[in-house]
């Protein structure tokens, strides 16, 4: 079988989508055997990962996003000429409008946030995610869910064909698993990290919860954030001017990296007391899943697909409690045999998702979708 799948995601600034299709791809590539696997828009190779950067030089990276300007073009179905006449198959990014017509097509539903909550993303974002759910999600011949929360949500919110969306989990880094101790010693002296300090991780935008996760570290005594920092990791979004302002502005023991390098995150993570999610919404919730991976103990909501990802690896709290979210970071802080106790828990958990296993089952999903073996 011929699959082309559009990679897009990797030439534009992204975070967990651009996370999920470089290493789903590249995990693609390596467990076809009687499967051809091409990028799309003519992509030879995926490069270095950067969730700010392109993967490709400027140049490349400008002509191919000029393609797809034009292949955008309402009613151009161009892309039929490029395609269709040598694979069997297309799976489509959100970035695609129109997608062929004479093969299979097949798209991934990330989370359903646009419809349950567009006042924490922009308007072109919210536009752009219902014309994708309009033009590919209601037309393709097979979907991919990454968790049964966003397959449950697309079915109940798109009015989507239950038999036409197959939930196949991501994966994560095998880095995430191979954390040695001289490489968290490493990286704590790199950005000249305390012994103590809980993390979190992610693009600071309003679906995060980063008001109220700095508004739990206040509540905590001075005498237990004395010996510790909040840290915040990930590219500033378009989270409210007044939380950034107060994450930018340091003092009382937080302190915000910005974007770290892909390959600094696990050792920052590992190095962590604990990694606080406490997200509004999550489709799948990639640090959850990479702070279990490398043994840090995991603070994170009961809401969405958080749940069914953490299992019994989490504490659990309620987005919406500011009390409830500093209860948990108190806990965290005081009591080293849950910590113990939620690693190990953890680090079992983080098995289960792994990119070879994620890669192996989207090929068998797709030559179920193209009728093959």
């Amino acid at each position: 079988m011929r699959i082309l799948i559009d990679a897009t995601p990797l030439l534009v600034r992204s975070a967990g989508v651009k996370n999920f299709v470089y290493y789903w791809l590249s995990h693609l590539k390596k467990q076809s055997v009687k499967d051809e696997i091409a990028f799309f828009p003519f992509l030879r190779d995926l490069g270095r990962l950067d969730h700010q950067e392109s993967v490709s030089g400027w140049l490349a990276t400008f002509a191919r996003l000029q393609l797809m300007g034009l292949l955008n073009g309402r009613d151009n179905q161009a892309l039929d000429l490029l395609v269709s006449r040598r694979y069997d198959l297309f799976h489509a990014s959100q970035l695609v409008r129109n997608p062929p017509r004479k093969c299979k097509v097949t798209a991934t539903i990330y989370d359903m946030t646009c419809w349950l909550m567009p006042e924490m993303h922009t308007d072109a974002n919210v536009a752009a995610t219902k014309e994708y759910a309009e033009r590919i999600l209601r037309h393709a011949d097979g979907l991919i869910a990454i968790s049964e929360s966003t397959r449950q949500d697309s079915i109940r919110i798109l009015g989507l064909r239950e038999d036409s969306i197959r939930v196949i989990y991501p994966g994560v880094s095998d880095a995430f698993f191979q954390v040695t101790e001289p490489d968290i010693e490493g990286l704590r002296q790199k950005y000249a990290m305390p012994d103590c300090y809980l993390v979190f991780v992610g693009c600071i935008e309003p679906r995060k919860n980063l008001t109220r996760i700095l508004d739990a570290w206040d509540l905590l005594p001075l005498s237990t954030r004395a010996d510790c920092q909040l840290v915040a990791i990930g590219p500033l979004g378009w989270e409210k001017s007044e939380t950034t302002a107060r994450l930018l502005g340091g003092g009382g023991g937080v302190r915000y990296l910005g974007y770290v390098p892909e390959e600094d995150l696990p050792a920052l993570m590992a190095g962590a007391t604990a990694l606080v999610y406490p997200s509004y919404y999550e489709g799948f919730g990639f640090p959850v899943v990479q702070a279990m991976a490398v043994g840090t103990p995991v603070i994170t909501s009961g809401v969405s697909s958080l749940p069914e990802i953490a299992g019994d690896a989490a504490l659990f709290v309620n987005p919406h409690c500011t009390g409830e979210i500093s209860d948990a970071l108190r806990q965290v802080l005081s009591s080293a045999s849950l910590c113990q106790a939620l690693r190990a828990r953890g680090t079992r958990r983080a098995e289960q998702f792994r990119w070879s296993r994620c890669a192996k089952m989207s090929l068998n999903f797709f030559n179920t979708i193209a009728g093959g073996d």
